[in-house]
C-alpha cells in the first residue's frame, strides 16, 4: 500500500509540475519580452532625440541660406538701382563702404599715433610702447581686414570662374 500512495504521491507531485511549467515559462517569458521591449522604447527614444536635432540643424542651415539669399537679393536691388540712377550716384554708391572704410582706418591711425606719441612722451622705451600698442584686438582687426579684402576677393574671383 505504501508503494501505491508513493507512486501516486509522486505521479501527482510530477504532474502538478509539469502542469505549472509551461506557466512558469510564460512568466520568464513575459519578463523577457517586457526587457526586450524596454530596450526597443529606448532606442527609439534616442533615434527620436536624433531626428529633432537634424531637424533643428536642418533649419539653422535652412535658415543660413535664407539670409545668404536676402542679402544676395538685397546687393543686386542696390546695384540695379544705383546703375538705373546714373554713373555720378553709381559712382558714389560705390563709394561708400570704401570710404567709410578709410575714414575707419584714418580715426584708428590718428588714435594709434597720438597713443605712440604720449607714451613716448613719457620717456618709455621703443620697445616697451610698440609691444603695449599692439595687442590682441589689433592682430585680430588686423587679420579680419586683410582676409576681407585679400583672402575674400580671392576666394569670390576664384567661384565666378
Amino acid at each position: 500500500m505504501f508503494e501505491l500512495l508513493g507512486g501516486g504521491l509522486l505521479g501527482s507531485i510530477f504532474g502538478g509540475l509539469f502542469r505549472l511549467a509551461p506557466e512558469v515559462l510564460k512568466l520568464l517569458d513575459k519578463a523577457n519580452e517586457r526587457r526586450h521591449e524596454l530596450a526597443m522604447f529606448t532606442l527609439q527614444t534616442d533615434l527620436e532625440k536624433l531626428r529633432g536635432q537634424f531637424k533643428m540643424e536642418e533649419k539653422h542651415v535652412d535658415f543660413s541660406t535664407q539670409q545668404l539669399d536676402t542679402i544676395k537679393a538685397a546687393f543686386e536691388e542696390q546695384s540695379k538701382t544705383a546703375q538705373a540712377a546714373g554713373k555720378f550716384i553709381s559712382g558714389v554708391s560705390a563709394l561708400v563702404r570704401p570710404g567709410i572704410t578709410w575714414a575707419l582706418f584714418g580715426m584708428y591711425a590718428a588714435i594709434k599715433a597720438a597713443t605712440l606719441v604720449m607714451a613716448f612722451q613719457t620717456g618709455a622705451s621703443w620697445l616697451e610702447v610698440l609691444t603695449k600698442t599692439w595687442d590682441e584686438d589689433d592682430f585680430a582687426l588686423f587679420n579680419m581686414v586683410i582676409s576681407f579684402w585679400f583672402v575674400g576677393r580671392s576666394i569670390e574671383k576664384y567661384q565666378r570662374g
